[in-house]
């Protein structure tokens, strides 16, 4: 994969690499902010917002890198660097528990929607397992499977407003539970129109950064030797998850849980459509033929992690050890453990 950057050397490029990183970070701590507001002046609530708004536009940066990636010719960079992030963003989470120090952050998070989104997640990553098993064929230049994804994702997202507005169940309130409540009763009377403009402004920055990435991303491979799934997985995908991460501890201490958790798990079921654009903008066939055994590593954890925070979500553990949830602690043992792993295998 050759770039913009391939004749720089190789501190030029980590240099470029960290400002990239710089922006993605500063960007996103400005963003929770606004999508509080949006949340409240539009009467939407942090889940929903959270769940589509903030964790589609954090994941601008990642999505542009599987993009360039895939259109290179990259396909590893491009699957690795989707599925990385979904397995970092998801340790992020668990992060986030350390910092509600009160209770579980999954047990004062209660809510309908982000248990919707997660069953999805969890349905659109088995689906690239199902094109990898399946024979090599195109439909619009593209693999069967990934219209299914898409299409799989915007009836999700229609159902996921459907439960947040109108949720078949409740969950049962504790001392503990933290719910969406406005922090200004007069926010709706002003009007969303404001922070949404500057929210699209700064979500355009990120995929700019994004693409930034990858084109170092692609000149460190080169240089360096490393695989692409090391890079993808290890590099890229935990710098363009950094909007998740800031903007995530960000929501915990501002109180606005729902929107914590929503913007992580609507934020991962989003990455799931970069294998989609991936596929597209692969030139050479379907994305998922052109991937080795090992590149699905990080797609297997990605899914167990999604499992155990489900599972957590509906067990609704008040604390745990060290403070956090049973679930953090096995999300974060398994994300290091997966890390080591990645490493070792280069």
């Amino acid at each position: 994969m050759s770039g913009l950057f391939t004749g720089l050397p190789l501190p030029a490029l980590v240099g470029i690499f960290g400002a990239a990183g710089l922006v993605v970070f500063v960007v996103s701590t400005r963003m929770t902010r606004l999508a509080d507001l949006i949340a409240d002046r539009a009467g939407w609530g942090e889940a929903l917002i959270g769940g589509l708004m903030l964790g589609a536009a954090t994941s601008l940066s990642g999505l542009a890198v599987s993009v360039s990636a895939a259109w290179s010719g990259d396909a590893s960079l491009a699957f690795s660097n989707g599925v990385g992030g979904i397995a970092a963003q998801t340790a992020f989470l668990a992060l986030a528990d350390i910092a509600w120090r009160r209770a579980n952050l999954e047990h004062a998070s209660a809510e309908p929607a982000n248990l919707f989104q997660c069953a999805l997640l969890a349905i659109l990553l088995a689906l690239p397992i199902l094109a990898y098993t399946s024979p090599e064929v195109s439909l619009l230049g593209l693999h069967p499977v990934s219209l299914v994804m898409f299409l799989v994702y915007a009836v999700g997202v229609r159902l996921t407003r459907r439960v947040s507005e109108a949720p078949m169940w409740q969950a049962v309130d504790t001392d503990d539970t933290r719910h969406d409540v406005p922090e200004d009763e007069s926010e709706p009377e002003r009007g969303a129109a404001g922070p949404l403009a500057a929210f699209a402004l700064l979500a355009i920055s990120l995929a700019v950064s994004g693409w930034i990435i990858a084109q170092v991303a692609g000149a460190v491979i080169e240089r360096t030797g490393l695989s692409s799934s090391l890079v993808g997985a290890l590099m890229t995908a935990v710098v363009t998850s950094l909007p998740e991460l800031v903007t995530t501890v960000a929501a915990v201490r501002r109180g606005a849980l729902q929107l914590a958790v929503g913007g992580i798990i609507g934020g991962n079921t989003f990455d799931s459509l970069f294998l989609v654009a991936s596929d597209a903008a692969y030139r050479d066939g379907s994305i998922f033929h052109a991937l080795e055994p090992q590149d699905y590593f990080w797609l297997a954890t990605g899914s167990v992690m999604t499992a155990i925070l489900l599972a957590g979500l509906i067990l609704r553990e008040r604390t745990g050890p060290g403070g956090i949830g049973l679930e953090s602690s096995s999300i974060l043992g398994l994300y290091v453990i997966a890390a080591g792993v990645q490493a070792l295998a280069g």
